[in-house]
């Protein structure tokens, strides 16, 4: 059985929504991110990656995202507990709101980072990387 995990790449004036993980979390403390989380048991249910992606967004960081959002790409990966996860990020226009931890224990820091920034800083994983270019070159497709 597989966790499912969404992730929204945010982006706003050319740059993105970086989180950086609480260092309490038992996955992936104090690297970057981008912001999401786990998918709910729901039942019978439409649209749960998109509403679970703009849900958590809210939930960890404080804003909204326009609900037009694109697939970016998916990757599967063992947590440090031995978890199996399927990862789906998602391509996300920022709406409203300032940007905040509002889930510490989720969330240390918010920044918004170009691109670039994110390749440089030392505490960017590869697969943030990834997403990061996958996301710039949708946006630069769709002429976002």
């Amino acid at each position: 059985m597989f966790i499912i995990n969404v992730e929204g790449a945010i982006y706003r004036d050319d740059k993105w929504l970086i989180i950086e993980r609480s260092k309490k979390e038992e996955h992936a403390g104090g690297l970057l991110s981008l912001v999401g989380g786990k998918v709910e048991q729901e039942g019978n249910s439409s649209n749960i990656l998109e509403r679970t992606v703009i849900r958590e967004i809210y939930e960890e960081v404080g804003i909204k995202v326009k609900e037009d959002l694109r697939y970016i790409h998916s990757t599967s990966f063992v947590t440090d507990t031995g978890y199996h996860v399927v990862d789906i990020v998602f391509l996300c226009e920022y709406a409203s709101g300032k940007a905040f931890p509002k889930s510490p224990d989720e969330v240390e820091t918010v920044n918004w980072m170009t691109d670039q920034e994110v390749y440089e800083h030392p505490n960017s994983p590869d697969y943030l990387q990834s997403s990061i270019k996958y996301a710039e070159t949708l946006k630069r497709v769709n002429n976002t």
